[in-house]
């Protein structure tokens, strides 16, 4: 089931971005995944959040602004189940997403973004905080 996010859900969230985070950012230094930790919080009142519910659980979320898919994440306990999926499509549906930046080294996002219809349309060789991870900008 997908719903609204809210302010109560904020710990949840922490606790799937961490999960997924770690089971599918192994490029990710162990310093910039603190770095990371500390700014994710601080994003979630910038973006349009949904979240996904399996079991009366909070398993997977995703952040929209403008368009862009900011952030989709999913607990790894829940990988592999078309939670992702069914979130983006939410999010084109509902929501007016029709691109995601996507770090290259997650060779895993980028394979099911290309699976699910996104191509590359760019290419940056910094994130957005200026880190060396380069990020490839894809599009519906």
């Amino acid at each position: 089931m997908i719903r609204a996010i809210t302010a109560a859900d904020y710990s949840q969230l922490m606790k799937i971005w961490e999960s997924a985070v770690l089971n599918t950012h192994d490029f990710l230094k162990e310093e910039d995944f603190k770095y990371y930790k500390e700014q994710i919080p601080g994003y979630f009142e910038h973006v349009i959040l949904a979240g996904f519910e399996a079991d009366g659980i909070l398993v997977g979320f995703m952040g929209v602004a403008e368009g862009n898919l900011e952030m989709l994440f999913i607990h790894n306990d829940y990988r592999g189940q078309g939670i992702g999926k069914k979130l983006i499509q939410y999010g084109t549906d509902h929501l007016q997403v029709t691109k995601v930046d996507v770090n290259e080294q997650n060779i895993q996002a980028v394979e099911f973004y290309k699976h699910i219809g996104f191509n590359v349309l760019g290419r940056s060789e910094l994130d957005g905080q200026g880190k060396e991870y380069p990020i490839l900008h894809m599009g519906l």
